[in-house]
């Protein structure tokens, strides 16, 4: 569904139009190359703080990348990135301020910011905790002044042991995959598995298995995982039987026809990625589905038939195959919430209540996934442009589009670039998060 507020924002007569009215101007997105993805290009200034942990380890790390260091006193776009973990005290936050008063106006367009900080369990006292903990209200405050120019804020919080995998975050937070994630916060933990793998074709020679793959977010997860080099196993129900086959010949992957909420489905699709791979790599758990009624005139069946395709299966399926050792030693699993299930939404409480069991999940199930080499998360998806959201009505869509810093919705490969970064051997020190991919919505902001 084309945006056409966005169309004319960015045409020559809209811009005029647009500044001459005094309305909102949301810039076009930069998105990946699907000629050459993950590939890190521009300028990008490193500050950091007194005491600070890792501002060496970013600068060696972005000179194995396209990306060039950029001087503090130079006048040219780049991008920021601030090592703010060693700020300690009240005090210390100065140098927070000053970096980003002198610097923010540097911002390119669609430019990136990563403020980079320590867990507060991880600090060392409680006064550089509290302190630390000041990063969040910092990013989300920064996220909202930066957004009208594309650009985004994202933090980076390390844990202990987090410091091995902080690479990938860097990586991700700087590409151009990462342009509908927008105040957010990731967490990094010591790696569970082996982080060896290319970073153009992170999945080469693995496989994986989508839910819900036949359109929509699912198939847009099911390209991006087959780009970086994957199979890919795409699983929707038999009504859906020859798109789902169709995408996955054009992708090389593999079609299991399969409602997961029938009896026997959860083994039924173990068996198969059994006889398929000895070794699965992930799973992602994108199937879903809708029945909004206000609560008080919301059928049973209504209720339970959505909790069976959100929830239920969900639950079936990963303890089916945690009952075997596929996923063992560097095995991915991944579930798609809404921000519904963070901020709740009127006439979902059936959808909210489904979507926030799956934050649940990633939340109960990180340390023991984690104890058998396998990391466990979540997107949070705002508005996206779908089919589903197509057909909300007018002046709904528009609001739902416009009410983010970003000033639009994202795109089912927003959703799916996030998936590629959490399913990659590289983030295996990237465990029980969940991330919003939403443009920074207001709701439940």
């Amino acid at each position: 569904m084309s945006d056409t507020y966005l169309e004319l924002a960015n045409s020559a007569l809209g811009k005029k139009l647009f500044s001459a009215m005094g309305l909102p101007e949301p810039v076009t997105l930069r998105r990946e190359n699907p000629e050459l993805p993950h590939h890190l290009s521009g300028r990008v200034l490193v500050g950091a703080s007194l005491g600070a942990v890792f501002a060496d380890q970013i600068g060696s790390l972005l000179q194995g990348t396209a990306m060039e260091l950029s001087d503090p006193l130079a006048t040219e776009k780049r991008h920021l990135i601030f090592d703010a973990s060693g700020i300690a005290t009240a005090d210390q936050s100065a140098e927070l301020y000053e970096f980003f008063n002198q610097q923010i106006k540097s911002l390119p367009s669609c430019g990136r910011v990563i403020v980079i900080g320590l867990e507060p369990s991880a600090a060392e006292n409680p006064e550089q905790g509290a302190v630390q903990r000041g990063l969040h209200g910092f990013i989300k405050s920064l996220a909202k002044e930066i957004g009208r120019n594309g650009s985004t804020a994202n933090l980076l919080l390390v844990n202990k042991g987090g410091d091995a995998a902080i690479e990938a975050a860097i990586r991700f937070l700087l590409s151009a995959g990462s342009a509908f994630m927008n105040a957010q916060i990731l967490r990094t933990n010591a790696p569970v598995a082996s982080m060896e793998a290319d970073w153009q074709r992170p999945l080469a020679g693995k496989t994986l298995v989508v839910t819900g793959a036949a359109r929509g977010i699912g198939l847009a997860i099911a390209e991006v995982l087959s780009r970086d080099g994957a199979t890919v196993i795409g699983v929707d129900v038999p009504q859906a039987e020859q798109e789902l086959v169709q995408a996955m010949e054009r992708l090389g992957g593999v079609a299991l026809p399969l409602d997961i909420t029938s009896d026997g489905a959860a083994p039924i699709l173990r068996n198969f990625c059994s006889a398929q791979t000895a070794s699965l790599h992930g799973i992602i758990h994108n199937a879903g589905v809708t029945r909004d009624k206000m609560l008080s005139r919301m059928t049973d069946h209504q209720w339970n038939m959505l909790m069976q395709v959100n929830l239920g299966s969900v639950q079936r399926i990963n303890a089916a195959l945690l009952e075997t050792e596929l996923l063992d030693n560097g095995g991915k699993i991944v579930g798609v919430a809404s921000i519904s299930g963070i901020a709740g939404n009127v006439g979902q409480t059936n959808y909210a209540f489904s979507k926030s069991a799956v934050i649940g999940m990633v939340e109960t199930s990180a340390a023991s996934c984690a104890a058998r080499g396998i990391t466990i998360n979540a997107v949070a998806p705002g508005f996206i442009e779908t089919q589903m959201t197509a057909a909300i009505p007018f002046v709904t869509r528009q609001m739902g589009r416009r009410l983010s810093s970003l000033g639009q919705g994202g795109l089912p490969i927003d959703v799916a670039e996030v998936i590629g970064f959490f399913v990659s051997p590289q983030a295996a020190g990237i465990n029980g998060n969940v991330v919003r991919v939403c443009g920074q919505s207001i709701l439940g902001a």
